[in-house]
């Protein structure tokens, strides 16, 4: 007699071989349907974003590209109800500004204005200070002929320290690298009043100790094929005043300061006296510093 046990085993059982493999890749026409889907939001979903015109600009970059201040600033000026749009006050932030818009600020009609860029190879005499005096003339006198834009030097430079000084109209640029933790790299030639010792060159090497604050310098040495009182420096701090205290700081007069590399530019083939525009690339590696 069978044993119906063993009987319902058998019908039910299958073996391994038969059965169905599974995957976790889906059939191709669910894929389809996947991709044909649409997302389930509303039209006027304020998730979804506006699409941005292209004639179309923010209104504190329009602020901060007629050269009234930054886009930070203005930012400020415009939640404080300062800044109006075709005579209506505008305290929306990312508020955009179209063709033909009317934008006054603080009182006056803004116009944008095209950012430009120039270097000079600055001589002695000449100053980025305001001050009135008889002994120096300002750095603005020779870039005059440059543009119609009002520009701005990049920094200070006192009368007797020479080389590379950046001018532009774009205010997000100067108050970058007037911060005092700008990490662009500058080099400058240095003249001293007598022979640098190699002590003395292998103590700067390491950092100076300047009013109680640590300074790195990034390179130190002599220049090649010159005497040892001409010495080049790396370093990264906007502050030109610091070149000159640190070789103060051994006992030694600074004849001369030279700024020959500033933001990866140099001042090759620009004689003294003399500016150019920066090149459009020289621009895009500005801004990325």
């Amino acid at each position: 007699m069978e044993n119906s046990n063993n009987k319902k085993r058998t019908s039910t059982s299958k073996p391994s071989g038969d059965r169905k493999k599974t995957s976790s890749t889906p059939k191709p026409a669910m894929a389809k349907r996947s991709q044909n889907k649409k997302p389930i939001v509303k039209k006027d979903s304020p998730n979804v974003p506006k699409p941005i015109k292209s004639d179309e600009i923010r209104l504190n970059k329009y602020i901060s590209n007629s050269g009234a201040c930054s886009r930070r600033d203005a930012d400020i000026y415009i939640q404080s109800g300062n800044v109006k749009v075709n005579g209506i006050p505008v305290t929306e932030m990312g508020y955009k500004v179209k063709p033909g818009d009317v934008v006054n600020f603080d009182g006056a009609t803004l116009m944008p204005e095209k950012k430009e860029y120039f270097v000079l190879n600055k001589p002695k005499n000449f100053t980025t200070s305001n001050e009135d005096d008889g002994d120096h003339r300002n750095v603005l006198e020779l870039i005059k002929g440059a543009t119609t834009y009002r520009m701005q030097p990049i920094g200070r430079m006192d009368k007797n320290t020479t080389g590379l000084l950046l001018f532009t109209n774009d205010t997000d640029i100067i108050r970058k690298f007037s911060l005092p933790n700008q990490k662009s790299p500058k080099i400058y030639q240095v003249t001293l009043d007598k022979n640098l010792k190699f002590e003395d060159l292998e103590k700067i090497s390491k950092g100076v100790t300047l009013d109680g604050h640590r300074l790195f310098v990034d390179e130190v040495s002599y220049i090649e094929n010159e005497s040892k009182n001409e010495i080049g420096i790396k370093l990264r701090t906007p502050n030109v005043k610091v070149v000159r205290a640190i070789f103060e700081n051994f006992k030694y007069t600074v004849i001369k300061v030279d700024r020959v590399a500033f933001g990866g530019l140099t001042k090759k083939n620009l004689p003294r006296g003399n500016w150019r525009a920066l090149t459009e690339q020289e621009i895009i590696n500005l801004k990325n510093i």
